[in-house]
């Protein structure tokens, strides 16, 4: 069916699908990066653990992440007609998570809960990326982008928010009360995604959707974009996993002067994100992946060299410009690649990618117990640069126009 006979359909609701899902990816990120920038570092202070106790939390949480990822596509690709109902489940296992890693005091007990800690903010990305994909097909970069966009303003939020609870509460006592906030999202969510037309999957059968995974396994560019972002995940892992700990107990900033840091970085990525998006809608994805994966991999090596004062900060902020943004570029690289079908499949494929790098904070850790933490950033730096060797072989397809109809009913 031709584009400009079923645009109309396509284009009933998908302004608010659009809102609502930047939204909760908002709610989403605004949870992960207050817990990741000020939470962890204290839970690995307060139970004084190494750096590699550390690191292996990290990996737990890239295991149980992998599994939810890859679970959540094949379900976001089956049942697209109740991605509402998974949405608002994934917003309310997200509160549940940190209310039970409020209540934990025993280390083996805390890698347990990074299991559901890890895998219930993994299930979003496929459902909501898929949903976009399919309502912008004309859009998708920009689409694709302005969903990144709602992630980083929870980036940008989250450390603030932290902060300004942990000066009134001690940190279990933030996570305890977070499922509330969660619980409301998620409903308002599934109301109003629900009342929207459906939209039906290209992979409406088991035996399609296989075919349809073993189609993207044999797809090379394909390949060489989840492979490469793989890599590039193994070093961001092990450079973004141990750099608040470092401004926290090594450098020995506040929690304000952290949340201040990091929540800058995304702002100047917040402002990237709808430029790279277009740029690589205008111009080509290779002309955004090539010289961001290059600069992610610099700046992280010239992070084990800096002093730590304003050069640290400043190579943080530049290193926001490109972190967040420019995997939402790479799922949009890969659904062209993927000629536009099983777009949640496609979307887990490139955060299930990290499969590559569960090991990689717990290496990290055990380099870092031994050299110094520094050696976190040089081993993180390297394998971003790895992941733009693989890179270079990225080829654009030459793809037409095409669409997902409504579902009837």
């Amino acid at each position: 069916m031709k584009s400009e006979e079923t645009k109309p359909e396509i284009a009933r609701g998908r302004s608010w699908a659009a809102v609502v899902i930047v939204v909760g990816h908002m709610i989403k990120h605004l949870y992960g990066s207050g817990f990741q920038t000020l939470i962890l570092p204290q839970v690995k202070i307060d139970l004084g653990l190494s750096l590699a106790q550390f690191g292996l939390i990290g990996s737990v949480r890239a295991l149980s992440w992998w599994f939810a990822t890859m679970a959540s596509g094949y379900l976001g690709d089956r049942f697209t007609g109740r991605t509402a109902i998974f949405l608002g489940i994934t917003l309310v296992l997200i509160g549940l998570s940190q209310v039970v890693v409020g209540f934990v005091s025993n280390y083996w007990i805390l890698l347990a809960s990074m299991l559901l800690l890890g895998g219930a903010p993994a299930m979003f990305h496929p459902f909501a990326i898929g949903e976009l994909s399919r309502r912008f097909p004309d859009r998708r970069g920009f689409a694709i982008s302005m969903h990144g966009m709602g992630g980083m303003t929870g980036e940008v939020l989250g450390p603030l928010v932290v902060a300004a609870v942990l000066a009134f509460l001690m940190w279990r006592d933030v996570l305890k009360l977070s499922f509330f906030p969660a619980i409301i999202i998620a409903f308002t969510m599934w109301i109003v995604l629900r009342s929207l037309p459906r939209m039906q999957s290209q992979a409406a059968s088991k035996k399609e959707y296989f075919a349809s995974m073993g189609g993207l396994l044999r797809n090379p560019m394909f390949m060489i974009l989840v492979i490469s972002t793989g890599i590039r995940g193994m070093g961001e892992s092990a450079v973004d996993g141990f750099l608040p700990v470092y401004l926290k107990d090594t450098l020995e900033y506040s929690d304000r002067n952290i949340a201040l840091v990091f929540s800058g970085a995304q702002v100047i990525g917040l402002l990237a994100q709808p430029v790279m998006g277009f740029v690589s809608d205008r111009f080509g994805r290779k002309v955004v992946l090539i010289p961001a994966t290059i600069s992610i991999g610099v700046l992280s090596l010239l992070l084990s060299v800096a002093d730590p004062g304003i050069q640290v900060v400043l190579i943080i902020l530049a290193k926001g410009t490109f972190k967040f943004s420019l995997h939402h570029i790479f799922i949009a690289a890969a659904i062209d690649a993927s000629g536009g079908k099983a777009q949640s499949t496609v979307t887990s494929f490139m955060y299930g990618a990290g499969l590559l790098g569960i090991l990689s904070p717990y290496i990290a850790g055990l380099i870092s117990d031994n050299y110094g933490i520094h050696a976190a950033f040089v081993f993180g730096g390297v394998l971003t640069l790895l992941a733009f060797v693989v890179l270079i072989r990225y080829q654009a397809p030459k793809s037409d126009a095409w669409v997902e109809t409504p579902a009837n009913g």
